[in-house]
């Protein structure tokens, strides 16, 4: 918890067995309130060691892919009283000791949206990032920051925390099931208005991390075009997506507003 805000800690698992207890022992517990796994229907021993550790854990009946995955990880973390929402992979990709300084960039009141880039800084090809997918992310990045019009240094990350206020407020169920729901989900906190912070991240890429591989990485990089060219579109009033809703233009959240400090008045003489 960080001041009256609950902490809650998501993990959108398939067949992370083998990194799950070594992703959660770097959770610092003091921080965080509750710790949510969703199995998307593992062929290992995910779903054994999670309910080991002590974690709340949901099994879906198949598998719903990775968005799908996380519709069921925000929802479930909104109806236990959730506050801020990191989704962490439990495939230990990602540092779990991050975490304090996400949440307290949400709880801060400047973000609704909070992203770990492993581009920030000089750490992601040295972190075994493969470097056509370096290249992949550095293109696609620049593309979503002309079309959508923000700028972010990357928009693919899987590390992310979220405000009450942004989780509830997305239409995330028009979103698809598969990995581009990231990238969608993104797109429509920037339709929303919501301001997205980010933060340095070493890259991890070693065997047991998931990736995608390159077929998959080439469907996902059209799904980004495909999404950034339909929130250009809906800029525009040429597309009516309910992913990208009207509403989202005449509402969007704002930053409070900081108080410049009083003049001085020198005292009569």
């Amino acid at each position: 918890m960080i001041g009256k805000l609950r902490v809650c800690v998501v993990m959108p698992a398939y067949n992370a067995g083998r990194t799950l207890r070594r992703t959660v022992a770097e959770i610092d517990r003091l921080l965080v309130d509750d710790l949510i796994l969703v199995d998307d229907r593992s062929s290992d021993q995910t779903v054994e060691v999670a309910r080991e550790l002590g974690l709340h854990t949901i099994v879906h009946e198949k598998n719903r892919g990775y968005g799908g995955n996380q519709k069921t990880c925000y929802t479930e973390a909104l109806a236990r009283g959730a506050d801020i929402v990191v989704m962490l992979h439990p495939d230990y990709q990602y540092s779990p000791l991050l975490l304090p300084a996400m949440a307290a960039m949400i709880s801060s009141g400047h973000f609704d949206a909070v992203l770990g880039s492993r581009i920030l800084g000089v750490g992601a090809l040295a972190g075994g990032m493969p470097l056509w997918k370096y290249v992949a992310n550095r293109v696609l990045t620049a593309i979503e920051n002309g079309l959508i019009g923000y700028k972010l240094a990357e928009y693919h990350t899987g590390y992310r925390a979220f405000s009450r206020r942004l989780l509830q407020t997305l239409p995330l169920e028009e979103n698809s099931d598969d990995f581009v729901f990231d990238n969608q989900m993104l797109a429509q906190a920037i339709w929303f208005g919501f301001h997205i912070g980010e933060i340095s991240c070493p890259a991890r890429y070693f065997a047991d991390a998931s990736s995608l591989n390159f077929s998959r990485s080439v469907r996902y990089g059209l799904g980004v075009l495909g999404t950034a060219l339909q929130y250009r579109a809906a800029r525009f009033g040429f597309n009516s997506s309910p992913r990208f809703a009207e509403t989202g233009r005449k509402l969007p959240p704002k930053l409070p507003k900081t108080v410049p400090p009083p003049k001085t008045v020198p005292p009569p003489k």
